[in-house]
């Protein structure tokens, strides 16, 4: 048993992470620790592998052990999802914690994930997709578009002015999957939303919020606020990925402080789009069966709980939940930042997708609807890894895919 000496605890580096603390919440919270370890047991992955205690990650925090802490694997491996806070009787935000060691400690996080972050404040993008490529992507899906459903005026419009909202892309949209360009704006077409792209800042995601980088985290949600005035904008709806939502909806309050502008996901809209008649599916086009992974980002810390559910009912014939879903599902390994941390941090992210990999075995599904880009990546890799007889979609594919269009409203 290794021996803790009092010479060797700092008394004052808790009140030091409570002031750098980054969050729309009490940062004090963090002293109402109980130690009561209601976090570890709410933690899916606790004994799933090692470095999984948030309630030893606390209590050294409390007692001053800061070499223990700024050495953790922890504080890598925990993909900050949230539901031990949800847990926690007296509130105490881990994730946030988490955060902000990693960023505020002058710490080095593992694979590229910094790279990522440096890519998107030099470029605008995180994959450093060019202006040019950019554009002839979008270019090149509204021809596909036009050519699909027969309609010349079917458009993917840049930099337009008093558009009812900026659409903001996943930049793997653009760069490998530009097909979902094509079927996001099926649904705008259909709908016929008044709406704009921006040629400038375009890219949703936000890995500020996994390396902890409140300056960074600023500078690219402020890019999104210039665009909001340029363009003259209403609203920002953000494309199917989970912590490019959290960040867009949460970031202005806490980088910002100047949420003038309100956010969505595509998610929210396609709900309103349904409810007013405008989205017409044919849930027949669908009818084998298809579960759902919630995204920790968008799912429990911004609640949108039943915005894919009513989609998917009104979408596939055969919808099975997952045991848990909701609030309480199981993260799917790969958030938090570890899908870009590479070999060190690869072997936890596979045993925590076990439990995933078992999650869906068990619905016997054989489509698995993920309205999140990281979580999209991650399901993938587990599929592969745990030899899984199913495939993963994006909701707005499932949606498009079944559009009637003879009855599109919008002539």
């Amino acid at each position: 048993m290794s021996v803790l000496e009092a010479k060797m605890l700092e008394p004052g580096f808790k009140d030091e992470v409570i002031s750098k603390m980054c969050t729309d919440k009490n940062p004090g919270d963090l002293s109402n620790c109980l130690t009561c370890g209601m976090c570890t047991a709410g933690c899916p992955f606790s004994d799933v592998h090692d470095h999984a205690d948030p309630r030893k990650f606390l209590r050294q925090i409390a007692l001053g052990m800061r070499k223990q802490v700024l050495n953790s694997t922890f504080i890598w491996a925990c993909t900050m999802c949230g539901r031990c806070t949800m847990e926690c009787p007296m509130g105490v935000d881990v994730a946030t914690t988490v955060r902000t060691i990693r960023g505020n400690f002058g710490l080095k996080s593992p694979g590229f994930l910094q790279d990522v972050v440096d890519a998107q404040i030099k470029t605008g993008n995180q994959m450093e997709v060019t202006k040019e490529d950019y554009l002839d992507t979008l270019e090149w899906m509204e021809e596909e578009l036009q050519e699909e459903v027969g309609d010349p005026n079917a458009k993917i419009p840049v930099d337009k002015e008093g558009a009812d909202f900026l659409f903001l892309w996943d930049p793997r949209e653009i760069k490998y999957y530009p097909q979902d360009v094509q079927s996001i704006a099926k649904i705008m077409w259909y709908v016929g939303a008044n709406w704009t792209c921006s040629s400038r800042w375009w890219d949703a995601t936000h890995y500020g919020l996994f390396n902890g980088n409140d300056e960074e985290s600023r500078i690219m949600i402020e890019r999104i606020g210039e665009e909001v005035k340029r363009l003259k904008v209403k609203e920002v709806v953000v494309t199917e990925c989970g912590h490019a939502t959290r960040a867009q909806k949460w970031g202005p309050k806490v980088w910002t402080k100047d949420p003038f502008y309100p956010v969505y996901s595509i998610l929210e809209k396609m709900v309103q789009w349904i409810k007013e008649g405008k989205l017409k599916i044919d849930k027949t086009k669908h009818t084998e069966p298809v579960t759902l992974h919630d995204p920790c980002n968008s799912v429990r810390k911004e609640g949108l709980v039943e915005e894919p559910r009513f989609i998917l009912k009104h979408t596939v014939m055969d919808f099975r939940e997952m045991n848990p879903h909701g609030k309480y599902n199981y993260c799917c390994g790969g958030g938090g930042g570890l899908l870009a941390m590479g070999k060190e941090i690869y072997p936890y992210r596979m045993a925590k997708g076990k439990l995933k990999a078992e999650q869906i075995k068990a619905t016997g599904a054989k489509l698995v609807a993920c309205p999140c880009h990281n979580c999209f990546d991650q399901l993938t890799d587990i599929i592969k890894y745990y030899k899984l007889d199913c495939k993963i979609v994006h909701i707005h594919h499932l949606v498009s895919e079944a559009l009637i269009l003879e009855e599109r409203p919008v002539e």
